[in-house]
């Protein structure tokens, strides 16, 4: 099983509040994949954080080793998506969560979140979350 890991995930790991080197070594580094949307948000809280040289070496090293999946693909699937959940009354008011969401859909991805309820109106989406509470 792949795995796409969300930016919400991924700044648990940064702020040292998950273990993900341990749980991305047992599910194999292989499977788990980023989206560049999350690249592009991660990058942001570290030019915004009060460290940005610091944090955004932080992001370099932990983004290093992962593969990285283009949003290109789900394109197509973020504007059906996008037109179905507004038809719906359910629309997901985080363009960023959409198209994280789709693109684990797209590519046969579950997404790992702890923000299942961002996700969870998404057609065919597979949610698993790591995060302990």
């Amino acid at each position: 099983m792949k795995y796409l890991l969300d930016t919400s995930t991924c700044i648990f790991y940064l702020r040292g509040k998950l273990n993900l080197d341990e749980i991305i070594r047992e599910k194999g580094n292989e499977n788990c994949c980023i989206s560049e949307i999350t690249i592009a948000e991660l990058r942001f809280g570290a030019e915004n954080s009060q460290n940005p040289v610091k944090s955004n070496i932080a992001v370099d090293n932990f983004v290093r080793g992962l593969s990285i999946i283009p949003i290109i693909s789900s394109l197509r699937l973020y504007a059906k998506e996008k037109v179905r959940l507004r038809k719906l009354g359910k629309p997901i008011n985080d363009e960023f969560d959409l198209l994280i969401g789709v693109t684990a859909v797209q590519n046969k991805m579950k997404l790992v979140t702890d923000n299942v309820k961002d996700f969870e109106n998404i057609m065919d989406i597979q949610i698993e979350n790591w995060f302990k509470r």
